[in-house]
């Protein structure tokens, strides 16, 4: 299970619907207690991706390497990853799956017509061919 705290999630939301029609990508910090996992800060990252960012992003890995450094130093985990998917559902693509990392929360908002619709977060396997849904509570506005 993931929970966001209210702060991290009004960060994750403004990110996303800031950067529509593109999609966002960014770091989500806190704490794991066994299977729970509390996401206290959002770092919103910039999409490195080259091409059309309308349908995928790329982390630098350097931004998530000094994210996972910053956490460590205030003795916090790296949790996982968020990014948006803008004009349509909070699914895990192929292209999610493909260039995910077994050891990552991935948190999927869907931002349509430039607003927070709804989310999802995922946990891929160590294979990176399939990914479960996990359990996601955030703040409800």
């Amino acid at each position: 299970m993931i929970k966001v705290d209210s702060q991290a999630w009004a960060v994750m939301v403004a990110h996303a619907e800031a950067k529509f029609p593109n999609e966002c990508c960014g770091a989500m910090i806190g704490k794991i207690d066994g299977d729970v996992k509390q996401v206290t800060s959002a770092e919103p990252m910039e999409n490195a991706y080259a091409g059309a960012q309308g349908a995928r992003y790329e982390l630098r890995p350097e931004d998530l390497l000094e994210a996972d450094k910053r956490a460590r130093a205030a003795g916090l985990d790296l949790i996982g990853i968020f990014h948006s998917h803008p004009d349509c559902d909070a699914y895990f693509s192929k292209t999610d799956l493909e260039n995910s990392c077994p050891w990552y929360s991935f948190v999927v908002l869907s931002i349509k017509g430039g607003k927070f619709d709804h989310a999802n977060s995922f946990l891929p396997n160590a294979e990176q061919t399939a990914a479960e849904k996990e359990d996601l509570i955030w703040p409800k506005s």
